[in-house]
């Protein structure tokens, strides 16, 4: 856990940017009219407590007119408060908003941005379900810091208003000590400070386990929904292996944990209630309580004695703060902290990338329409060598047949797209020429069957013409009905569909270099040879790598690579 002083820097460096952004004179706009309001609400706390003053000296003196006087001031005071109050919220929630905005913004780009989402699981830290840290830990970053700002604010302003009023209401009270007198100014004001500051303390302490707590609560409740969405996206493999008697099990003990953790943050939750409701009630009766013997000696009027009740009380509240919070701010830095994880490990990777070791693959475009692997070097994480030293050279137009391990395959394949840093050596890529990726699975994002088969570009690119000549090519004309509709395609397709459309989304975005890797492993050894052969004749002057476990594909390339 970090020092409260680090955490705070940190998070300002986080999102502290937000107030020097492109939108920033809105911002500040909108920050400085917030203000404006917050102090127009404190004023009316002063007024009310002056007509609370007003209002009790007048039924004191039991005053018709005056009774009257103070409930036509209320209505005023009424009004005054209902516009300060709504437009206060509709600013605050903009604020939270914009913020959030900037926030998430910031972290979808860092994370999704040349496979940096990939890559930054292979980097130790705290950073697990990142869908979770980016959606609700940012939301709960700065809505929560607009909140806690705002009343801190506000409890400012109401400690500096009031402390001059209870000031002059606590009037000079003398002590006997017998051997002289000892006279004490604005005791009300003390009493104040030392009850709040006693709360404060106390309540640090009680709620100090709130914390951890609820940063546990949200990772096991994170894992917990990482889980079922995992099930979900392969329900169809799980039922096929009858996979429900590990899974129940699984999300069962998943559960468990959140039950574990739910009753240390509900012990937490209990000792912050105990201590706050008695302190709650504590705090309505004790000021009226210290001021009453000068009310009863003659010495104030009901009218000071309630303004005094009012002023110390608010006064109260204003240095209860801390206490009045301590929930608030453990849920928000306990999501700030995993947003802080997330963005640490973005760091790290972002290092590692840049360093100049020479344990690292470099990867550069050259003029030459070539692909070549100098002195290429592939390792695990643990360091542990899985290729050495493959020098290759792959010339535009060529058909190379990838065989041997198909692991280091796989980490080659990911090598050229620049997602696997690891090794040593170097990759030349062919300049300003698109490598074109086709794994075992293509990604069919949830949207239409024609946004599917188009992806990563738009549906405009792209004829209707051209899609259903694709589509009969691959033997999937029947799915020319269904391009506008929507649906989750990974679901609603099986797997040699979607092998297919993959094939589709290859012909329309016609690539120079293709990287085949397993693409076709759900076709029978003729349905595989058909898709190559389809390349062939709608690509003849492609570069093909291929990855396949059929041994009849060899004929239609022109070597071979054997990796270790």
């Amino acid at each position: 856990m970090r020092t409260s002083s680090r955490f705070i820097i940190q998070f300002i460096k986080l999102a502290g940017p937000f107030w020097q952004s492109e939108n920033k004179v809105r911002i500040r706009t909108f920050s400085a009219v917030l203000l404006v309001l917050t102090v127009l609400q404190i004023a009316i706390s002063v007024v009310i407590t002056v007509w609370s003053a007003d209002l009790f000296d007048a039924l004191d003196q039991r005053s018709m007119s005056r009774l009257l006087t103070q409930v036509g001031f209320i209505v005023l005071i009424f009004i005054a408060n209902i516009a300060v109050t709504a437009s206060h919220l509709v600013i605050k929630r903009r604020i939270q908003m914009d913020w959030r905005a900037w926030l998430t913004d910031r972290l979808i780009s860092r994370w999704m941005n040349s496979g940096r989402h990939y890559l930054v699981t292979h980097i130790g830290g705290e950073h697990d379900n990142p869908d979770g840290r980016i959606a609700e830990d940012a939301r709960i970053a700065t809505e929560f810091a607009i909140d806690l700002i705002h009343s801190l604010t506000f409890s400012l302003l109401l400690l500096i208003s009031f402390t001059e009023i209870l000031w002059g209401l606590s009037g000079v009270i003398t002590l006997d000590l017998g051997i002289t007198d000892f006279q004490i100014r604005g005791h009300l004001v003390w009493l104040a400070l030392l009850y709040a500051a006693s709360a404060a303390i106390l309540g640090w302490w009680i709620g100090r386990p709130l914390t951890k707590a609820t940063d546990n609560r949200q990772t096991v409740e994170a894992n917990f929904r990482f889980s079922l969405v995992k099930a979900r996206e392969n329900s169809m493999a799980i039922a096929m292996i009858q996979g429900e008697r590990h899974e129940t099990p699984h999300f069962k003990q998943l559960f468990s944990n959140i039950v574990t953790v739910w009753d240390e943050q509900t012990d937490a939750w209990k000792r912050i209630m105990m201590f706050t409701s008695g302190y709650s009630v504590l705090s309505m009766a004790f000021p009226i309580l210290v001021s009453a013997p000068r009310y009863v000696l003659g010495v104030i009027s009901l009218g000071a004695l309630m303004q005094s009740a009012l002023a110390f009380q608010h006064m109260v509240a204003a240095l209860s703060w801390p206490v009045d919070n301590m929930g608030k701010i453990a849920e928000w830095r306990a999501s700030v902290e995993r947003i802080l994880g997330l963005t640490s490990a973005l760091d790290k990777l972002e290092r590692e990338i840049s360093k100049t070791d020479p344990k690292r693959i470099h990867r550069v475009k050259k003029d030459a329409s070539v692909l070549r692997f100098s002195s290429l070097c592939l390792s695990r994480l643990d360091g542990i060598v899985c290729l050495a030293s493959l020098d290759e050279e792959i010339k535009a137009g060529e058909r190379v047949l990838i065989t041997g391990n198909p692991y280091t395959g796989n980490k080659l394949f990911k090598a050229i797209a620049g997602l696997w840093p690891w090794g040593e050596g170097s990759i030349e890529l062919p300049d300003d020429e698109p490598i074109f990726y086709m794994p075992p699975r293509p990604y069919l994002p949830t949207g239409t069957l024609r946004q599917a088969i188009c992806y990563p570009a738009s549906c405009d690119s792209y004829q209707q013409n051209q899609l259903e000549t694709a589509l009969h090519q691959v033997g999937l004309a029947e799915l020319i009905a269904h391009l506008d509709e929507s649906g989750d395609w990974e679901k609603n397709l099986e797997r040699e569909q979607q092998q297919r459309l993959g094939m589709v989304r290859l012909l329309i975005h016609r690539p120079k270099w293709i990287l085949l890797q397993e693409a076709f492993d759900s076709l029978d050894p003729h349905g595989e040879m058909a898709m190559i052969k389809l390349i062939d004749s709608n690509l003849p002057d492609v570069t093909l790598l291929t990855i396949s476990k059929q041994p009849s594909i060899q004929a239609m390339h022109q070597r071979q690579i054997t990796l270790c």
